[in-house]
C-alpha cells in the first residue's frame, strides 16, 4: 500500500515527481484556431499523449494518469461523444502492441458501465496484455468523476466489510478500494489550455499535489513543456502540513 500524504510523508528523496496527473486541455479550440473541426484537435492529441509517454520515460515518471473523458462529458453533442468513444477504441486497438514493446503498463479507470461491450472487452483485453509491464504505467480516465470514485470506493468497502457501516471506518479502510489503489498518490497535477480548475478529477488523490497551470493547448504540450513543468515541481517546497524549519533544521538554527 503507498503512503499516504495526510498520514504520512511520502518519500521526495529524487526530486523528480514520481506521479504526475494531467488534465489534457485544449483539443477543440486547437481544432478551432487553425479553422478545422473539433474533431481534428482530438486526434492531435493523441499524438501529444504519445509524446508525454515519452517524456515521462526520458524524465524518470513512474505513473503517468490523464483525464481523456470526464463524467459530465456526456453532457457535449452526441457527435462528438460519439466520435470520441470511437477514437478511444481505435487507440486501443492500434497503439496496445506498441505500449507492450515499450514496456508500459496500461490501466483505465472509471465507470465501463456506460461503454459498449466491444470497448470494454478491448479495455480488459489491453490491461490484461500490458499488467506485468514494468516500465511507465499509464493510467486512463474514462468516463471518471473524482466523486464517483469516492462513491464507489465506499460501497465497495461496505460490501467487503459491511461491519463498519456500524462500527466507523478512516482512510485506511476506504483506500484500497479507490480506483486508484495500484499508484501513489500524484506528485504534480499539471492542466493545460487555461483554466484553473480540477474539474471532478482525482479529488481524493490530488490533497497534496503541486498545482500547475498552463495556458498551452494540449495538443502543442511537448517533451519541453512537460520538462519544464518537472522543473517547475522541483522548485517547490512540500512541506505536508510541516513548516520550513522542519525541514530545514541547520538553516534554521543558523
Amino acid at each position: 500500500m503507498f503512503r499516504s500524504s495526510t498520514l504520512d510523508t511520502p518519500d521526495q528523496a529524487s526530486g523528480t515527481p514520481c506521479h504526475v496527473a494531467i488534465i489534457m486541455d485544449g483539443n477543440g479550440r486547437w481544432a478551432k484556431q487553425r479553422l478545422m473541426p473539433r474533431v481534428f484537435g482530438h486526434k492531435k492529441g493523441v499524438e501529444a499523449l504519445r509524446q508525454a509517454v515519452k517524456a515521462c520515460d526520458t524524465l524518470g515518471v513512474k505513473y503517468l494518469t490523464v483525464f481523456a473523458f470526464s463524467s459530465e462529458n456526456w453532457r457535449r453533442p452526441a457527435d462528438e461523444v460519439s466520435f470520441l468513444m470511437g477514437l478511444f477504441l481505435r487507440v486501443l486497438q492500434s497503439e496496445v502492441d506498441r505500449m507492450h514493446e515499450n514496456d508500459i503498463r496500461l490501466k483505465i479507470i472509471g465507470d465501463r458501465s456506460h461503454f459498449a461491450p466491444e470497448l470494454v472487452q478491448w479495455i480488459e483485453s489491453a490491461e490484461s496484455r500490458t499488467a506485468n509491464n514494468t516500465g511507465v504505467t499509464l493510467s486512463i480516465a474514462a468516463d471518471y468523476g473524482g466523486r464517483w470514485d469516492v462513491i464507489q470506493a465506499t460501497q465497495a468497502m461496505l460490501k467487503a466489510r459491511p461491519e463498519l457501516a456500524t462500527n466507523g471506518f478512516d482512510e485506511a479502510d476506504l483506500a484500497p478500494h479507490l480506483a486508484m489503489a495500484y499508484a501513489p498518490e500524484p506528485d504534480l497535477f499539471i492542466r493545460t489550455g487555461g483554466e484553473r480548475r480540477i474539474s471532478n478529477f482525482l479529488l481524493w488523490q490530488l490533497a497534496y499535489a503541486e498545482l500547475y497551470f498552463t495556458d498551452m493547448l494540449w495538443p502543442d504540450f511537448d517533451h519541453d513543456a512537460l520538462a519544464a513543468a518537472v522543473t517547475w515541481f522541483q522548485g517547490r517546497e512540500r512541506r505536508f502540513g510541516r513548516i520550513s524549519e522542519q525541514l530545514h533544521p541547520q538553516s534554521a538554527a543558523s
